[in-house]
């Protein structure tokens, strides 16, 4: 159920926050004005430096509407650490039946980024609920929905490619959630983070239409 509950609540989010810091202090300070700017999926790469403590950080916030989980999570060690400082769900940029062992062990989603019908297949058959389609830029909105004709059952969600202008065509492909990462900070300077948030609220509120209008 832990692995039903988290994914539920990344899906009714919708909108996933990647984030890439400078160092532990910058993820957890994007990360705060992603939330507050209405996304409540935060994924802490781990190409940010000190990333274990920027999520054991907004982990002991204690916020129940905060899913803190962790990204670009290369190997089964690194997933495992991410877990034992309170990641609820694991990404990576490609697949690996260690890390979706380590995953299933642990009942923590993992969501691989596949660029192919084959790497989705290998996903799913490993116990992998949802995918990421990795990168989303690539493969563009259009490959959701051909992908769903003969799997209709694959879960996905994009990242990379992902951008105010083409959400609605993310949302109406099908996709399972959106991964935001760089258009989340492009307007912060000299340690100003309020640009976040507003991007968020922007996502957020663009989202909000999309789904009225279904």
């Amino acid at each position: 159920m832990q692995k039903f509950e988290v994914l539920n609540e990344i899906h009714k989010g919708y909108l996933v926050a990647v984030i890439r810091g400078k160092n532990k202090e910058d993820a957890v300070e994007i990360s705060k004005q992603a939330f507050q700017g209405g996304i409540r999926s935060l994924e802490i790469t781990f190409s940010t430096p000190g990333a274990e403590e920027a999520i054991a950080e907004l982990v002991s916030l204690g916020d129940p509407n905060m899913i803190v989980g962790a990204g670009t999570v290369l190997d089964a060690e690194t997933a495992r650490i991410a877990i034992m400082k309170g990641a609820r769900y694991i990404v990576s940029p490609h697949f690996s039946s260690e890390i979706a062992t380590v995953c299933n062990r642990y009942a923590i989603p993992y969501l691989p980024g596949c660029g192919s019908v084959t790497e989705i297949m290998q996903a799913l058959e490993s116990g992998v609920d949802v995918v990421k389609l990795f990168p989303g830029s690539l493969m563009g909105p259009g490959f959701i929905k051909d992908v769903k004709g003969p799997i209709p059952h694959v879960e996905v969600m994009p990242s990379g490619g992902v951008s105010i202008d083409n959400i609605d065509k993310w949302v109406n492909n099908g996709a399972f959630a959106v991964g935001i990462g760089s258009a989340l900070t492009k307007g912060v300077t000299d340690g100003d983070y309020s640009s976040v948030q507003q991007v968020a609220r922007t996502f957020a509120d663009k989202l909000a239409s999309i789904k009225q209008s279904v």
